[in-house]
């Protein structure tokens, strides 16, 4: 790892994405939306999936996958987390996520560590701190027990609360879409390094573990300009609406745009620079 600082005095609005800022307005101006919160809490889906947590994942600690630990540590000295929790889960799927609105924990997916350098480890990992430090993931539990929601609120209106749920379903996608935005600052304000960022968008979008050493980030640079490109008319951006309105992420292209151009344009240079000061280890 090159020689990392951190940021004392770091706080979300200083890094955030307006997306995510405007979405998170709009989605508390939701009709329902309050209830909706209510009843996560109520039902403690934080504590089932807590203990489902515990019994079936592997948790990291400074004897059990070490360099992670390590990476969970600097990530939280340099964001200002209060250090979470964070447990490996054996699964074929390339995953990472953080659940918990009063205990946070972190799960990643053994698939995706076998795909990622150890770089790219800790930016994964600082991208779910990322989502601590901007308070996300409350409407994370929301988001991801949405349709369990909507069918409790039906059968206690018969039918209406289904539809009230129904509404709050397409800005609540919207929203997380946009936080994965900021978390991706987070973490590149933690690995400091662009090129880390990029390997790991360009591995998600297309990553085969046995190819890794034929891809090409400078490339996958080039693919997102000409994705950008698409918008030259009305279709193309209709079509881009809908392949990506029921998502819960982003394509990891576009992710590698925002976070290109937040570069580019100076923003991260800006905040990176905050009082930084070296990381002692």
């Amino acid at each position: 790892m090159a020689k990392l600082k951190t940021l004392p005095g770091l706080t979300a609005a200083d890094f955030m994405h307006p997306w995510d800022v405007k979405a998170t307005a709009a989605l508390k101006a939701v009709p329902g939306f309050d209830k909706l919160i209510a009843k996560v809490m109520e039902y403690s889906f934080e504590r089932v999936y807590y203990l489902q947590n515990v019994a079936d994942n592997v948790r990291v600690s400074d004897k059990m996958f070490p360099k992670l630990n390590r990476y969970l540590e600097w990530g939280c000295k340099i964001l200002g987390v209060d250090k979470p929790e964070l447990y490996v889960s054996l699964d074929p799927n390339y995953n990472a996520f953080t659940y918990g609105h009063t205990k946070p924990f972190i799960v990643i997916t053994s698939s995706l560590l076998n795909l990622l350098d150890e770089q790219e480890k800790m930016f994964v990992i600082c991208h779910e701190l990322g989502h601590i430090k901007c308070e996300h993931v409350l409407y994370t539990l929301v988001a991801e027990n949405i349709a369990i929601l909507i069918e409790i609120f039906g059968k206690m209106t018969l039918g209406l609360g289904s539809l009230l749920g129904a509404g709050l379903a397409l800005p609540l996608l919207d929203w997380y879409r946009k936080a994965e935005l900021s978390a991706d600052r987070a973490a590149l304000l933690a690995v400091q390094d662009p090129a880390v960022a990029m390997r790991v968008f360009m591995k998600m979008a297309g990553g085969a573990e046995s190819l890794l050493d034929d891809m090409d980030s400078s490339e996958f640079l080039r693919q997102i300009r000409a994705y950008e490109d698409r918008d030259v008319s009305g279709l193309d951006r209709a079509y881009k609406l809908l392949i990506t309105v029921m998502r819960t992420h982003p394509f990891p292209i576009m992710r590698a745009k925002h976070l290109d151009r937040w570069i580019a344009e100076g923003g991260y240079t800006k905040v990176s620079g905050i009082r930084a000061e070296p990381l002692r280890i």
